[in-house]
């Protein structure tokens, strides 16, 4: 990637998804569960979280593809190492996780076994967008400090 806007889009679009991931999931949710007064309205106030996380990685996953072109139209990120694959996996885990689980969950169908596969797509999907930062920020003129001159 080059160092121009578009590559930096896709970098601060990849480390917004893996950090928001994280601080929801593994902070935020948590918490929630600790101080409020009753599960039901932890779940509920996770719910509106998840959802809300579900489209930052919907928002960030179109930021990175469009930034993975240059203005020349040739693509400027690595794809050939699996960046595109774990792309689409994560936000295709993100939308699953949405639109097929999670109205299993809200619906209290088989909770423990909704819940279960909920949260094994959330943490694939924690790996993916993982994966994804980690294999563009060590891309070749990717994060590297300018010299002085």
């Amino acid at each position: 990637m080059s160092g121009g806007w578009k590559a930096r889009a896709g970098v601060l679009a990849c480390a917004l998804w893996w950090g928001s991931l994280t601080t929801i999931g593994f902070i935020v949710v948590p918490l929630l569960f600790a101080n409020l007064p009753t599960p039901a309205d932890a779940g509920r106030m996770a719910a509106r979280l998840f959802t809300a996380q579900t489209w930052v990685s919907i928002g960030c996953g179109i930021v990175v593809m469009l930034s993975a072109r240059a203005t020349e139209e040739v693509a400027s990120m690595d794809w050939k190492h699996g960046v595109l694959m774990y792309l689409f996996a994560g936000v295709l885990l993100a939308v699953l996780a949405e639109f097929a689980v999670a109205p299993h969950i809200i619906a209290r169908q088989d909770l423990r076994f909704w819940h279960s596969v909920g949260s094994v797509m959330y943490f694939l999907q924690w790996l993916c967008a993982g994966t994804v930062l980690w294999k563009v920020t060590s891309a070749p003129g990717v994060c590297q400090v300018p010299e002085a001159n």
